[in-house]
């Protein structure tokens, strides 16, 4: 990313993200992650249920 001048203010705080806890329905393994196309970080499988969404 090229850039110009000074780098604009970005406050990573008042960001908002809907962070999302799922469990894996394959290896029972439970994560947290954002996204539409959310795989399970230990077995790579997308059977997987939400727990709880967070904000």
């Amino acid at each position: 990313m090229c850039m110009v001048g000074d780098m604009p203010e970005l406050n990573i705080e008042n960001i908002e993200m809907d962070l999302k806890e799922y469990i894996c329905l394959d290896c029972e393994n439970k994560f947290k992650g954002l996204g539409k196309s959310v795989i399970c970080p230990a077995c790579k499988s997308s059977n997987i249920e939400i727990v709880s969404a967070e904000k």
